[in-house]
């Protein structure tokens, strides 16, 4: 989204219960000052954090004052930037609030009701998951959820949603008892990436890829996302959670769906939305067979020695939890029918890449066959989210010289290269449609549920187990078994680690790549 070209959103109170969380620091606080900095918030906007650290208003500023200047310290950090606009984080701090209280305590809410009044309110649930059941229960008996006429009060809800499929059932059941649907936004950050936003213009706005994003043309498609990090400070969690339910049934599922819902009627909402639930709902349930779990071992990241997930603090030492996951998706439905979707995720790999590969079949009939340019290269389109956002395509082109000789030909666009970027932290837009009142970027409870039947079947298989699965050295591709998955398929997954470096000839590297990489133009307004 274009955040310059939009209207300013309407007054409201931004009411956040964990506010002294990491949340908030990393995530929510950067993204208000980058939706100041751009004119989109109401003179009438203030924030009121909760939560049960021993703060008072003029603490909690302080400390987010602190965190905020330390990110122009930092180019590495989610959230950079080389020096703070005083005047966009002077509107925000001059906004805060806060209110110390136990989540548990109804007097809370009843201090709470005072201050805010009758204006409209935005919930920001930014705590563990095992909170919001009893925040969003303590919320409805108060009163707060209540609408008057030409008002709103929305509820927005971080994932993890649930642990399975009975369990996100429970709780939405337990929310709607307290809140209208259209009250409610469960956030997933994936969809706040403007490179995961683009995927639909990519599809939808181009005359090359539409009439041939479908069965008849595409053979496969895989989606990865991979990490070199380990758990870091996140055991405890972790343990808990798990490779497959961290990332499958929303980050993961948030990608499938862009890049194979169906057109929707149009960008309303609920067209949208409702194209990916039926999307969701065509996902065959994923038998045990085709999925594959892992664990890291100690090994090397970028030549330092790294320990085994047992090894890390607040892991069981005989942990079974998965550090990755790899299946095998069958979408039942027109467009998709017998082309397989492969996932990927995991910790501790040997390259850090979100990203969407689609490959298409051959061409039917092989012109080049007992020639020396009989082996033809597979037509890949990729679609790079993270760390390099673009868009990148593999074909096959003539060498040059008097015998037909094919050589592989990359064509790359980066948006760095193309539109002036700004430090975001991907909340910007979630935040901004929020306020608007637009859930187009968040998900709906049936679409929360289809994501979770999907992958129930391994959920179940997966919690009777006392092992880890197949094991991976950290800093490698991951387990063996995950090849063996695809493998048997007769395809392979594209390498987590490549060298992208000049352009080399055919007769060095077998290939010719052609980046292309200069501005030529700024975008069409409008």
């Amino acid at each position: 989204m274009n955040l310059v070209a939009q209207k300013t959103a309407p007054s409201c109170t931004l009411v956040i219960f964990g506010a002294a969380g990491d949340l908030t620091k990393r995530l929510l606080m950067p993204a208000l000052y980058n939706l100041a900095s751009e004119g989109l918030l109401a003179e009438g906007f203030s924030v009121v954090g909760v939560d049960r650290a021993a703060l008072d208003r003029d603490g909690w500023a302080r400390g987010l004052t602190a965190t905020m200047n330390s990110f122009t310290e930092d180019p590495t950090a989610e959230f950079y930037t080389p020096q703070l606009d005083a005047a966009s984080w002077g509107f925000v701090e001059s906004r805060l609030d806060y209110l110390q209280g136990d989540f548990t305590d109804a007097a809370l809410f009843g201090h709470l009701k005072e201050r805010l009044g009758g204006g409209n309110v935005i919930f920001y649930l930014a705590v563990a998951s095992r909170f919001v059941g009893d925040l969003v229960d303590r919320l409805g008996t108060a009163g707060l959820l209540d609408q008057s006429a030409g008002g709103f009060r929305r509820l927005v809800v971080e994932k993890p949603f649930g642990s399975d499929l009975p369990s996100a059932q429970a709780l939405n059941r337990r929310i709607l008892r307290q809140a209208q649907e259209e009250q409610v936004f469960r956030i997933d950050h994936f969809l706040g990436k403007e490179t995961v936003q683009s995927i639909m213009a990519v599809r939808f706005a181009n005359g090359m890829f539409e009439p041939t994003w479908r069965r008849e043309y595409i053979d496969h498609v895989q989606i990865t996302a991979a990490e070199t990090v380990g758990v870091e400070e996140r055991g405890a969690f972790y343990e808990t959670t798990g490779a497959l339910r961290d990332m499958v049934p929303n980050h993961l599922f948030t990608l499938l769906c862009m890049v194979a819902m169906d057109p929707p009627n149009s960008f309303a909402a609920e067209d949208v939305r409702t194209e990916k639930f039926r999307l969701l709902q065509a996902i065959r349930p994923v038998p045990p067979e085709d999925a594959v779990r892992g664990q890291y071992t100690a090994g090397e990241e970028v030549g330092h020695p790294v320990p085994a997930y047992r090894d890390e603090h607040g892991v069981d030492p005989a942990s079974a939890t998965e550090t990755y996951v790899a299946m095998k998706l069958r979408i039942e439905n027109w467009r998709w029918a017998g082309v397989p979707f492969y996932l990927r995720t995991g910790k501790r790999l040997t390259g850090r890449r979100t990203e969407i590969s689609v490959h298409f079949r051959p061409a039917p009939y092989r012109l080049f066959r007992d020639t020396p340019a009989d082996h033809t290269t597979p037509n890949v389109v990729r679609l790079l989210i993270d760390p390099e956002r673009g868009f990148e395509t593999q074909f096959d082109a003539k060498l040059p010289g008097p015998s037909m000789r094919l050589g592989r030909v990359c064509t790359r666009m980066r948006y760095d290269d193309f539109f002036e970027q700004k430090p975001s932290v991907g909340y910007e837009t979630l935040l901004y449609d929020c306020m608007r009142g637009d859930a187009t970027l968040f998900q709906r409870a049936d679409a929360i549920e289809a994501a979770w039947a999907a992958v129930q079947p391994v959920l179940d298989d997966w919690g009777g187990r006392t092992d880890a699965g197949a094991t991976y050295a950290a800093g490698s591709e991951g387990p063996a078994a995950a090849d063996a998955l695809l493998a048997r398929d007769g395809r392979s997954w594209l390498p987590l680690h490549e060298e992208r470096s000049a352009p080399k000839t055919a007769e060095t590297a077998g290939a010719l790549t052609s980046s292309v990489t200069q501005k030529v133009g700024r975008p069409r307004e409008g």
